[in-house]
């Protein structure tokens, strides 16, 4: 399994450097200009000097450089002196977004809080309201509770949540009044009063997103264990006299994890890159927000370095399914 993970970890630095060179080719050649925005009564003279101060002045094969350059080593040594009060990045020079002239990392520093209180809470509450849900529906086959789990997937799954998100805040914030309809980002938690009201804004736009990733993760979490509940091993163990709750939550739900796994780490990185509806709708000022507002503002740079770290995200958490099947499957071996 080590050298496995070596070897997956050795392979994926190309795969991020190529990853990373066509994103930025891609975005670099895109139309739009950083001083398209500027005044009219500004002199040429004075926005080429504003061009060359961004780096654009530069051939691409330079520019590039210097973005993988600060990207790779300015922004992680400042998020490490950030959480360990060092100065290792002291005086680098870093990504600088074409919007607000501030650096890109401390501006996803400042969003990342918001998108992991509601876009992580309910990918958490999502999964663990969505597989024992997908394992008694399996069991209990066209049962009434199998029935009804399949109605709220298929509702969950396919009503968009910007509808849902409008429907919560008719219902619960307009008409009974029991929680705000816009999160206020600017929230800190001081004491329990705080904390309460932090929990009462959340409750809307997490019920939204956790109801979507629930009924999608219960669906493959049910077919998965259906399948697995009519395979020979099965028979085998219940002929041996095992009970049938060792039968089905040692044996059953261990190989149905299997491809459950997939599902839910390739849904990970979504957490990070935000849920860019939900947010609009609740006015959650998280990474989604800033990824659109960066789109409608041209700031090529702090959308290449969001789309990068998506980029690594999934690479990072395919390489952490791919483990988990050799702990979940005896039959696999990487080594």
């Amino acid at each position: 399994m080590f050298t496995f993970t070596l070897r997956r970890l050795l392979l994926a630095i190309p795969t991020l450097l190529f990853i990373s060179l066509i994103i930025f080719l891609l975005l670099d050649f895109a139309p739009g200009d950083p001083t398209a925005q500027l005044p009219l009564t500004i002199p040429p003279e004075v926005k080429a000097k504003i061009r060359e101060s961004l780096g654009l002045g530069e051939p691409i094969y330079i520019r590039y450089l210097l973005w993988l350059k600060q990207f790779a080593v300015a922004e992680p040594l400042h998020a490490f002196d950030a959480i360990f009060g060092t100065d290792f990045g002291a005086g680098m020079q870093r990504v600088v977004s074409w919007q607000t002239r501030s650096p890109v990392g401390d501006i996803i520093a400042q969003r990342m809080p918001q998108t992991l209180w509601v876009v992580g809470m309910s990918y958490v509450l999502g999964t663990l309201i969505a597989l024992p849900i997908g394992v008694i529906s399996a069991y209990r086959q066209y049962s009434w509770f199998d029935q009804l789990g399949t109605f709220v997937s298929m509702v969950g799954y396919s009503v968009p949540t910007f509808f849902t998100g409008v429907l919560l805040i008719v219902i619960f914030a307009v008409n009974l009044g029991w929680f705000p309809s816009i999160y206020d980002t600017t929230h800190v938690v001081t004491d329990w009063d705080s904390f309460a009201f932090q929990v009462r804004q959340m409750v809307m736009p997490v019920s939204v997103l956790a109801l979507y990733n629930a009924a999608q993760i219960s669906r493959f979490m049910r077919a998965s264990m259906l399948d697995n509940l009519g395979q020979d091993y099965v028979r085998t163990a219940r002929a041996k006299g095992m009970s049938e709750k060792v039968v089905v939550l040692v044996h059953v739900l261990r190989n149905s994890m299997i491809p459950v796994v997939t599902v839910i780490a390739l849904g990970v990185p979504t957490i990070f890159g935000g849920a860019i509806i939900t947010e609009q709708v609740f006015k959650v000022n998280g990474l989604g927000q800033l990824l659109i507002t960066a789109i409608y503002a041209n700031d090529i740079p702090m959308v290449q370095t969001l789309t990068f770290i998506f980029a690594i995200l999934i690479v990072l958490f395919n390489l952490i399914a791919d483990v988990l099947y050799g702990i979940l499957d005896p039959r696999i071996r990487y080594d």
